[in-house]
């Protein structure tokens, strides 16, 4: 996890570390996509997820029950039906509950930061033009985390681009346990998908996946 807050006495800080412990045991983050899918992740070994797709009047309910349950919660700012593209959203969602917010927009990830929120920037890798905007915009925002879709375009980015990118999660054509593990392999903090199937992988099992042919050079 990006490590650049200045207060140690936040909430960002104090939470930091049952978020990496949370990663490190089940390196899957559940994207929940609307609210069907709430349950089934409740139930699920995965500790972690992006909330995406619930209109604004629902969001406050299902905050509340994924805090009953300790779970980790970002919500997808981007997708959110009626939740401004704002500060005052933020600030909503962290007096309900959710530990961080998901954007691909640079203003809201800066506007995160000040109001101690876990902070994930979005970004989508289509091309060398496109990597280099994105690599600027990371740079700028210093977020917390970066997902970086599609989770294949880990294999081509060079060290450098990954380094500067990390921690990342890769998301997005993340289909199989297979998949999941060449994601880390390659260097990826966690992977997101909203395949539940996925969602109850544990590290060392997912470690176990990866042919010793298939693994990242070091």
């Amino acid at each position: 996890m990006n490590s650049s807050r200045p207060a140690a006495s936040s909430v960002v800080a104090r939470t930091l570390p049952r978020l990496a412990a949370a990663l490190h045991e089940v390196p899957v983050i559940a994207s929940v996509v609307g609210t069907q899918r709430v349950r089934g992740f409740l139930d699920a070994p995965a500790r972690v997820c992006i909330l995406a797709s619930v209109p604004v009047g629902q969001l406050g309910g299902v905050l509340a029950t994924l805090r009953g349950a300790d779970k980790t919660v970002f919500v997808n700012v981007d997708s959110c039906p009626g939740l401004a593209q704002d500060r005052g959203a933020l600030e909503f969602l962290r007096d309900n509950g959710a530990q961080g917010a998901v954007s691909t927009r640079l203003s809201l990830v800066e506007k995160g930061h000040s109001l101690d929120l876990f902070t994930m920037m979005k970004v989508f890798v289509t091309d060398r033009s496109n990597l280099r905007r994105s690599l600027d915009a990371v740079a700028r925002g210093k977020p917390d985390l970066v997902e970086v879709m599609p989770a294949p375009i880990a294999a081509r980015l060079d060290p450098e681009a990954k380094r500067l990118l990390s921690p990342y999660v890769a998301a997005g054509f993340v289909e199989t346990e297979r998949d999941a593990a060449a994601a880390l392999a390659l260097g990826a903090a966690a992977v997101a998908t909203s395949d539940p199937r996925l969602w109850q992988l544990r590290r060392d099992r997912l470690a176990a996946a990866v042919a010793p042919t298939e693994k990242a050079s070091p």
